[in-house]
């Protein structure tokens, strides 16, 4: 079997060149060539990394390093003109203007000088963008190969940038606009379950009512120098009591949404769900993560990995309901509902196939609305284009699901927290089908992910506000 030619790698000896000859090279500046050359080199100047303030420096948007458009002069000696075997001896370079996103720099190096005695030869060096204009220019002196070098083209690896922090500003940004609501955070007593609330307050997203023992509080806040002037405190003398009065502030006090704090999640939730007291309505409760996963296209919602330990087929229509009407609040006309299991076709010894044929037949019979559902199907075929087409799986739900359904919150929890832990999955969680929104995360969570999770409860509150004044 013949296989193609690796590409090849070749210089221009010394000898070869002749004065006036000239290479050129063609590169457009991207947002993500910015974050890779900051963070090969360290550069982290704010005027090429962060938009705020860069919209307020002389150029009045983000711009590329200069140096970044002098590597590619390096590029073309190095790797072409004259290519392998060529040391640098010297460089002089002038800036002319900014490179910003989107530029098209047209590299060109020109043969000028040439000295026997040594085999230097000296280049000059322009750089225009694609309006002809002079970005940089100059000169640069190489010592050049004088024998003929021909290799195999490396091929590199592919790098992936993953901007945590502008994906974490891209979640809070679906609450632009929308006023902070009131939220009761019980039992706020560690430092990530405080810096949360905190965190979310200083982004506008909500306005926490502490509910604890307020030395505890006041103790963690002091340790992890967390300053509370302006935070309500409601002091209460345990967990127990921190979720039952938080409940109670939900239920009768005007507070908009709930958030578990350093208590245990049964603790929070049993008074959410108690009949006499509880945050209960006719809908079953559920829960989502939504996972800003970086090797996805968009946001994916994990349902149920915390709340239904092993839901019927009853519970997982209320769960789907859920999902879906988040999904619009999300801007999703039609969310594509995955329901996963082991396998994608229907077996009648995995329950978990049988209830996704007959969630879809539900769904037919709109016993389940505003959302396209398809299963079973594998979380690859879910997932991936190319799995579902390799198998054979055509539907529109296959390859770009918004919601992936789990069978039971074993397997959810362990499909979450590997997004999170092995993906680098920005991770939030919400309580639906409650009276108000619940953020209810891990106690293992960062800061990040409570405050990220607090801007959906904003968005839930404000829609639901919406609602009743219609």
């Amino acid at each position: 079997m013949d296989h193609p030619a690796q590409p090849l790698i070749q210089n221009r000896t010394f000898d070869e060149i002749q004065l006036g000859d000239f290479a050129q090279l063609m590169r457009t500046l991207r947002p993500e060539d910015i974050h890779l050359f900051a963070a090969m080199s360290g550069d982290v100047n704010p005027t090429h990394v962060d938009p705020e303030f860069a919209r307020s420096s002389q150029f009045r948007e983000v711009v590329g390093h200069s140096m970044w458009g002098s590597t590619l002069i390096s590029t073309i000696l190095g790797t072409e003109f004259p290519g392998p075997g060529t040391v640098y001896v010297s460089q002089g370079l002038n800036f002319w203007r900014p490179i910003t996103i989107g530029d098209t720099l047209t590299i060109t190096v020109t043969c000028k000088e040439k000295y026997d005695h040594n085999h230097h030869i000296v280049f000059d060096c322009l750089a225009v963008n694609q309006d002809g204009l002079k970005v940089i220019d100059g000169t640069a002196e190489v010592a050049a190969p004088t024998e003929k070098i021909s290799r195999p083209r490396v091929v590199l690896p592919e790098v992936t940038i993953s901007d945590r922090e502008l994906r974490y500003r891209h979640l809070l940004s679906i609450t632009a606009g929308l006023s902070p609501i009131p939220i009761a955070v019980a039992h706020p007593c560690d430092a990530e379950s405080l810096r949360g609330p905190i965190q979310a307050a200083h982004a506008g997203l909500v306005d926490p009512i502490l509910v604890g023992p307020e030395n505890k509080i006041r103790a963690v806040a002091e340790e992890q120098g967390l300053d509370l002037k302006g935070f309500r405190i409601v002091d209460v003398p345990h967990s127990h009591a921190s979720a039952e009065t938080a409940v109670a502030l939900c239920r009768d006090g005007g507070i908009e949404a709930l958030m578990k704090g350093s208590l245990h999640t049964d603790e929070l939730m049993g008074a959410v769900v108690s009949k006499a007291n509880g945050l209960r309505t006719a809908r079953r409760i559920s829960h989502v993560f939504l996972a800003d996963v970086p090797t996805y296209p968009h946001p994916l919602m994990i349902t149920d990995a915390a709340i239904n330990i092993d839901p019927t087929l009853e519970d997982k229509v209320d769960i789907i309901q859920n999902a879906i009407e988040l999904g619009h609040m999300l801007g999703l006309l039609e969310p594509k509902v995955a329901i996963l299991a082991a396998v994608e076709t229907v077996n009648s010894k995995m329950r978990s196939t049988i209830d996704a044929a007959a969630l879809c037949k539900m769904a037919d019979r709109r016993q389940i609305r505003g959302g396209l559902l398809d299963g079973p199907l594998a979380f690859d075929n879910a997932v991936s284009l190319v799995a579902a087409k390799t198998k054979g799986i055509r539907s529109a739900v296959a390859g770009n699901a918004d919601i992936l359904v789990v069978p039971d919150l074993e397997s959810g929890n362990m499909v979450a927290k590997q997004l999170e832990y092995l993906a680098d999955a920005l991770m939030a969680g919400v309580v639906l089908g409650a009276r108000v929104p619940i953020v209810l995360t891990s106690r293992a969570d960062t800061a990040e992910t409570r405050a990220a999770s607090c801007a959906i409860a904003q968005l839930m509150a404000h829609r639901k506000r919406e609602a009743l004044k219609v």
